[in-house]
């Protein structure tokens, strides 16, 4: 079984040699089969062969064109805090992927951190979760996180993510690429929201909205970053950068996408003594806190570790191989586009406000 970081290489074309090449030759064949699936799945919805149940209330979908992290979760919270301004409940729906029976998944755990108010469910039926939160308050709003594949929810703004470290998925559809379906299927959105745009150059933002535009031409556009918020304990204490830049830093993540977190440490000025990638979803049984902690051991210079929120949450200690461990703290800016997307939000709003949806 290829880790997720063997998968990139693989996909990606950096894994070189015959066994990288024969690799993909199988893949290829998955990505056949795979993109008749999809192909056959969307013309149906498209064709209204497929029931589309419309809710009474207004829903909101943020979902991937890819695998792996874009930073929905960020972009979730930003949302439902809006509405929290303006007296507007919120439920979040989400399928629970990754999650243990009966239990909230890494995502769930986060946003639950971050915003102890709002209501999540979890269903791999988003209809039946929608329609349970509606039976406990008519009138709010739905936020479906990663939900651009699950067609089967009418939703009344639906907005994609893009990476900008790898937007369109290595050109390719699962197994042989990361893209869950064509490029082409940005024409059913209304917002594409470009994650860590800083991480790369102007003129490739540009070539990427202009893609983007060439299929969707009245896409609202937002560039997006992830400003490092500070760092802070599973007990909730804080620490500022400079204290952390004073000795050296071991880093470990068990995220969708580990190099999008290494560009995020960069800004903070945080050069890792060490990096160790898990997979996503780490579930940090015993085992895995064993392999951390016999990692950490070997690297005695190191007096702090950093994970993310998404990995602390699920790790309910302040030390780990008798160093400090620290989440970094990420809070969302668009830099781009954000008036459009208020001005898409207002008549959510609005809706809520006239018709009791």
């Amino acid at each position: 079984m290829l880790t997720d970081a063997q998968f990139r290489k693989l996909v990606s074309g950096e894994w070189q040699g015959p066994v990288g090449a024969g690799l993909r030759k199988v893949l290829g064949v998955g990505e056949w089969l795979y993109g008749w699936a999809v192909q056959r799945r969307n013309r149906r919805f498209d064709r209204g062969g497929a029931e589309v149940r419309r809710v009474a209330a207004p829903v909101i979908s943020v979902g991937n064109l890819t695998v792996g992290g874009t930073g929905k979760t960020p972009l979730v919270a930003w949302l439902a805090e809006w509405f929290a301004r303006r007296q507007v409940p919120v439920t979040i729906i989400s399928r629970g992927y990754g999650a243990k029976a009966g239990k909230p998944n890494d995502e769930a755990l986060e946003l639950a951190f971050r915003l102890p108010e709002a209501r999540q469910l979890q269903n791999p039926d988003r209809v039946a979760a929608a329609e349970e939160a509606l039976q406990q308050n008519a009138q709010q709003v739905l936020v479906l996180d990663d939900a651009f594949q699950h067609r089967r929810l009418a939703r009344d703004l639906d907005i994609v993510l893009l990476d900008a470290l790898e937007p369109f998925g290595y050109e390719r559809l699962l197994p042989r690429g990361l893209l869950r379906e064509p490029v082409e299927s940005l024409s059913r959105a209304q917002v594409v929201a470009l994650s860590r745009s800083d991480a790369i150059t102007a003129d490739q933002r540009q070539a990427i909205e202009k893609r983007v535009r060439g299929i969707a031409p009245n896409v609202v556009w937002l560039e997006m970053t992830h400003r490092p918020a500070g760092l802070a304990s599973f007990g909730g204490v804080s620490l500022d950068f400079a204290e952390l830049a004073k000795g050296q830093v071991a880093v470990f993540c068990g995220i969708g996408n580990p190099a999008g977190f290494r560009h995020t440490l960069t800004q903070c000025g945080i050069q890792p003594c060490g990096f160790l990638e898990l997979p996503d979803h780490c579930a940090y049984s015993l085992a895995d806190l064993s392999r951390i902690t016999t990692w950490l051991t070997a690297l005695p210079a190191a007096q702090h570790v950093v994970c993310t929120r998404k990995d602390l949450v699920k790790i309910p200690q302040g030390n780990l191989a008798g160093k400090r461990l620290w989440a970094l703290e990420i809070e969302l800016e668009i830099n781009r586009g954000q008036d459009e997307l208020e001005a898409l939000l207002e008549k959510i709003h609005h809706q809520c406000d006239s018709s009791g949806r």
